[in-house]
């Protein structure tokens, strides 16, 4: 109900304890001419709530004679309880008021008399809470259940005795019959009907289990009615496991939820948080319609709107009449839409209904026809099934169709979206330029970090028939996952997508890595390997594993992880200035600081005890052992560096140092800088001369090819990195 003036100015008082402020206004109240039984009953049940409860016993009977004019029976039976529920007083007026009323309800009751006594009402001493109490004896007979509300649950009766003045009852949350006195029975039990859903549950859940799977809505109807508002967490909390078994939840509430939506008289919330709740009244789909539209929401929310209605609900077009009427929005919505794709989502919408003109189908293909950047426009089209259906459209009405295609495979945000362009493009007429396409992310794999990850699980089944689904593309697909997972791990965005490559990898005991290593060459193991140890999001451990698969394929890496670098000009590691500087200031951050913070994690966690079950103990020792590690591998480089210098560049050959510029297989122009490990920035085009690219390319002139990645390039140009006006 709706809070009127008097509750919320009574139920204020109640939250202030201002008592005095309470009685001015409930006398007020008291004295008023429109009884609301409603009203009546909410300020009642507030103040039995509260700590004014004992106070107000000596005058919540001055509401009976604006209690006499209720003409609602149910609200005047509910109100008079809660009275005698509250009247400390036991007067005289009272008790014949309370006896005149279980006389009339009760007339051929044979322990009438004996429950008068029971209840206070027969030598009229004390008798508050007589009505409950009256109504809770008649309701004591055994088979009926009740409700314990000091913690025993839903209870069957299964014996009474009025001369011991006893009840017993078998509870669901007690082991065993309980034995309650009346005296007890009256504080602590609630009558339930048998039709209530915790009788129900209690007395035949096999039953309930059975019409919650065949009409999921009357059972959450049922306990709406019972218990009130609730979530569809608390909904759970009812039903899971004591109805329907928690293993099978989920998807039977996914069953519910769908059949919810379509129900008119439960109130479904927008929010999870928000409670699911029966309304006072029938609501007809189409009228749930026009209040969503009431408050004129913009286009966007306005498609969304009746997308979703149509979804749910197109049952309703059988009515004509609501038929034109939601014609007629569509077209005020097309007026003012000043977006192509908000124009063509709205067009769609006719077509559904059957109600679209020639000329507005006309219009549909002169935009798609005429529009610049229909990539653009379809991306912007946010319900899926409207893009796809716009993209038969481009296919049907544009000759550049392919191009658009290829272009919205990378640009897509929906991964439905991509499979549904990956799975068009991939017939005969249009392979080749899909792996064209494809093969682009291997030459940038940084530029497009989601697209890697998305299509390395496509082609990890080499039957379906896509490009690079061979066991060389699924390997050189590996290779730019680990170079794009490393970059990752730097950009903060792009956290989720890490770990989601993360969980790929190590996935089932790592079995993709265990395929991919089985049917790799020596040095491609080795470059994963590489690529593996830079990537800090892989533990230890993880890094372990790798290299534990990696010997078990190749044994050889187990000798050479052994052997000792030597000192000939194959180990010298080429630097700037500026990289052997980076690399000094990073053995001294490990060395003064990291170190240092380091032992104080292991102090601190050690300081904890327990060091067997100590989790933050395992992690810093992890991490020191990580530090030393690095700073040991560090520290060898360090030994092996030399300082590159302008005479250490030749032009005449592709070395470290050098710029190597190149035209790919359509002469599109590539420059790639070469020079030493720490100096590397592939998104400058900065590569280490020990990446794979410098080695493909190492020692060529000018006018020669080289490959990488399946593409041809011809070096065009070398130049010094030291003769460039501006370095990157």
């Amino acid at each position: 109900m709706l809070e009127t003036a008097y509750l919320k100015d009574l139920r204020a008082r109640i939250k202030q304890g201002d008592y005095p402020g309470f009685l001015k206004i409930w006398e007020e109240y008291c004295y008023g001419d429109t009884p609301d039984g409603e009203e009546m009953a909410a300020i009642l049940e507030s103040v039995k709530a509260s700590d004014l409860a004992v106070s107000f016993g000596r005058h919540v009977e001055q509401l009976i004679p604006l209690w006499r004019e209720l003409q609602d029976a149910r609200l005047a039976q509910l109100v008079l309880r809660l009275i005698f529920d509250l009247q400390t007083t036991n007067s005289e007026q009272l008790a014949e008021l309370g006896l005149e009323y279980l006389q009339n309800r009760y007339p051929e009751d044979p322990l009438f008399q004996e429950k008068l006594r029971l209840v206070g009402l027969r030598n009229r001493e004390r008798f508050q809470g007589a009505i409950r109490n009256f109504e809770l004896l008649t309701h004591l007979a055994k088979g009926n259940f009740v409700f314990h509300t000091a913690g025993l649950g839903t209870g069957e009766i299964v014996d009474l005795s009025l001369l011991r003045e006893e009840v017993t009852i078998e509870c669901e949350c007690a082991i065993g019959p309980q034995h309650l006195s009346f005296d007890k029975a009256f504080k602590t039990l609630v009558p339930l009907a048998k039709e209530h859903f915790y009788a129900r549950r209690f007395g035949n859940p096999d039953q309930l289990e059975e019409e919650a799977r065949e009409h999921p809505t009357e059972v959450i109807r049922l306990i709406l009615r019972d218990l009130g508002p609730k979530t569809a967490a608390e909904l759970k909390e009812e039903l899971s496991d004591l109805v329907i078994p928690a293993e099978e939840w989920n998807r039977w509430w996914q069953m519910a939820r769908t059949k919810l939506k379509k129900e008119t008289t439960i109130e479904c919330p927008k929010e999870v948080k928000l409670p699911f709740s029966l309304r006072t009244e029938e609501v007809s789909h189409e009228a749930l319609f026009y209040r969503a539209l009431e408050n004129k929401p913009g286009i966007h929310a306005s498609i969304k709107t009746i997308y979703a209605f149509l979804r749910d609900f197109p049952e309703t077009l059988k009515n004509e009449e609501f038929k034109v009427s939601l014609q007629a929005r569509i077209h005020a919505l097309i007026a003012e839409a000043t977006a192509s794709s908000q124009k063509i989502a709205l067009f769609f919408f006719l077509q559904d209904l059957g109600l679209i003109t020639p000329a507005e189908k006309q219009e549909i293909e002169t935009l798609f026809v005429e529009a610049s950047e229909i990539a653009r426009v379809i991306s912007q089209i946010e319900i899926l099934g409207f893009q796809k259906r716009a993209l038969s459209l481009v296919r049907a009405l544009r000759k550049d169709w392919e191009a658009v295609f290829l272009d919205l495979l990378f640009s897509a945000e929906q991964h439905l979206l991509r499979d549904f362009l990956l799975q068009e493009l991939n017939v005969p007429a249009t392979r080749a330029a899909l792996e064209e396409k494809l093969g682009t992310l291997l030459v940038h794999p940084l530029s497009f970090s989601p697209i890697i990850v998305w299509y390395f699980q496509k082609i990890l089944d080499k039957e379906s028939g896509l490009p690079f689904a061979t066991t060389e593309g699924q390997n050189r697909f590996f290779e730019s996952l680990l170079i794009v997972l490393d970059h990752l791990e730097r950009k903060e965005s792009y956290r989720e997508l890490a770990k989601k490559i993360i969980s790929l990898i190590t996935a089932n005991r790592y079995k993709i890595v265990r395929d991919i290593l089985s049917q790799s060459t020596l040095e491609e193991v080795k470059e994963y390997l590489l690529l593996a140890t830079k990537c800090e999001s892989l533990t230890d451990h993880d890094i372990k594993i790798l290299h534990s698969l990696a010997e078990v394929v190749h044994p050889s890496l187990a000798r050479l992880r052994k052997e000792q670098s030597g000192g000939s000009e194959e180990n010298i590691l080429w630097t700037t200035y500026e990289g052997y500087q980076k690399l000094q200031f990073r053995i001294q951050q490990i060395a003064t600081v990291e170190t240092v913070n380091n032992a104080k994690e292991i102090e601190v966690a050690r300081s904890h005890g327990d060091l067997r079950e100590n989790a933050e103990f395992k992690a810093a020792l992890e991490r020191r052992d990580r530090l030393q590690a690095e700073l040991k591998l560090l520290s060898d480089q360090i030994a092996r560096a030399r300082i590159l210098s302008s005479e250490d560049v030749s032009i005449d050959e592709i070395s470290v140092g050098s710029v190597v510029h190149c035209l790919d297989s359509k002469g599109g122009h590539n420059r790639f800088i070469l020079l030493g490990p720490w100096d590397a920035n592939p998104e400058e085009h900065i590569f280490s001369f020990q990446s794979k690219l410098a080695q493909a390319m190492k020692g060529k002139c000018v006018g020669e090819k080289f490959n990488f990645q399946g593409e041809t390039f011809t070096v065009s140009d070398i130049e010094n990195y030291f003769d460039l006006d501006s370095k990157p």
